[in-house]
């Protein structure tokens, strides 16, 4: 951690706690552009994204990221990845925060969760042009259950909203995950709610050759992610020459990398790892400045309606 030593860098990011109870799906995020990408279950599922300064919709061809909220698929707000994607947008890439439907919500099952994340990754496919955005280099991110939607969408076939155009991918092109849900097998997480289909929709048990590079964040004393899971998703993913960084945070518990829980310290450190993650894979350039840190807090007092 000690490349993170300037003080006045704590307190910039805020973010939520994972959190197994149901906040609002509907918030209101300064300067963040909003977009219905789906509508399911009677619900509009909307993306909120966050643009470079100076960026060129219809013109441009920026790199792009879109968050998945966590909350063990039952809850959880697009807010939890706010900071992440203004410090990406003051970065250069366009990012996004994205509902999906949840079952404290719409009463709906992890497999909806998959289904609205790869259409969420599709939408902004299929749209890239209009955004600005360069279809071959869209990222997916989340943490825990948010992780797991991430993770599908780049590792997992099938699961399809049945209504979409199929000739545009859903298939993320990178992963950022934070403690994530992807293993659900007899031994893994939420099995008991996929068992019927674990094999389907789990990724650490989809991984192939044409799978996407991934970062993973992870603490020692997660009592839902084991780090034998950790190691062995990156395992397998070397084995198949893929890129796959691990970063574990010693006796940090799960949800550790929100400023919340792990401490600012923490919080930034994750931000700088994935930062030089997107770097190593042609997605950003150079490294962070104070400046960008600082741009990357505006509107950290967002108005979330109730």
């Amino acid at each position: 951690m000690s490349e993170i030593k300037n003080g006045r860098m704590m307190g910039v990011f805020l973010a939520a706690c994972v959190s197994a109870t149901a906040e609002p799906a509907v918030v209101d995020f300064k300067d963040a552009k909003m977009e219905v990408y789906k509508q399911a279950s009677g619900d509009d599922l909307k993306l909120y994204l966050f643009e470079p300064k100076g960026h060129r919709p219809g013109k441009d061809s920026r790199p792009a990221v879109v968050f998945f909220f966590g909350g063990g698929w039952n809850g959880g707000s697009p807010g939890q990845f706010e900071q992440h994607s203004r410090y990406l947008a003051s970065r250069g890439m366009v990012a996004a925060v994205a509902d999906y439907r949840v079952k404290s919500r719409q009463g709906t099952p992890p497999s909806a969760c998959v289904e609205d994340g790869k259409s969420a990754v599709r939408y902004l496919r299929l749209n890239a042009k209009r955004l600005g955005i360069d279809p071959s280099r869209i990222a997916a991110g989340g943490g825990s259950a948010g992780g797991h939607v991430a993770a599908a969408t780049g590792m997992i076939d099938g699961f399809d909203d049945g209504a979409v155009d199929k000739t545009v991918s859903s298939k993320a092109n990178a992963l950022v995950l934070f403690n994530p849900v992807y293993d659900n097998g007899p031994e893994g997480y939420g099995h008991d709610r996929v068992k019927d289909h674990w094999e389907g929709i789990s990724p650490a048990h989809n991984i192939t050759k044409d799978d996407p590079p991934a970062v993973v964040f992870l603490g020692t004393k997660d009592s839902l992610i084991p780090v034998a899971t950790a190691e062995r998703f990156q395992a397998r993913m070397r084995e198949l020459g893929l890129k796959s960084d691990l970063h574990l945070y010693e006796g940090q518990p799960h949800g550790f990398f929100n400023e919340s829980k792990g401490g600012a310290e923490i919080f930034l450190d994750t931000i700088r790892k994935m930062d030089r993650f997107l770097v190593e894979i042609g997605y950003l350039k150079g490294s962070p400045h104070e400046t960008l840190v600082e741009a990357a807090s505006e509107g950290k007092k967002s108005k979330r309606k109730k």
